[in-house]
């Protein structure tokens, strides 16, 4: 059974370069354009892993992630930040509230690979 990996992200480009990396690599891919989106798509869908970006709008990374950590049944999904927000206090305030990994953007698909693995094999 492929694992499923949710991406949340304003930009069509972004979400459709990871969906590509991805399906490369045998995952199927859901798609949302933010964290509202995604947090709907959530029951639908056996996620294994979330990417998001931190800027969106109606719900931004950081949101989607606390309302994923508060969630009981989703607490448990492996989240990996993709964003431009490169600073420090970004990197930290989204791994204090519960990222396992920080990625930015523009990304190599051999990373992005690479922190998949750490999370789904």
């Amino acid at each position: 059974m492929k694992k499923v990996i949710l991406i949340a992200d304003d930009s069509p480009t972004i979400r459709k370069f990871v969906s590509f990396t991805l399906k490369a690599k045998g995952f199927e891919v859901v798609a949302a354009s933010d964290g509202m989106e995604a947090i709907e798509l959530l029951p639908m869908n056996d996620v294994d892993l979330i990417i998001t970006d931190l800027n969106m709008p109606n719900m931004d990374g950081f949101e989607l992630i606390k309302a994923v950590r508060e969630n009981e049944e989703n607490k448990h999904i492996p989240i990996i930040i993709l964003s431009s927000l490169k600073g420090s206090e970004e990197v930290k305030r989204g791994l204090n509230i519960g990222a396992n990994s920080y990625m930015v953007k523009p990304f190599d698909p051999k990373r992005m690979h690479y922190e998949v693995s750490k999370y789904i094999n």
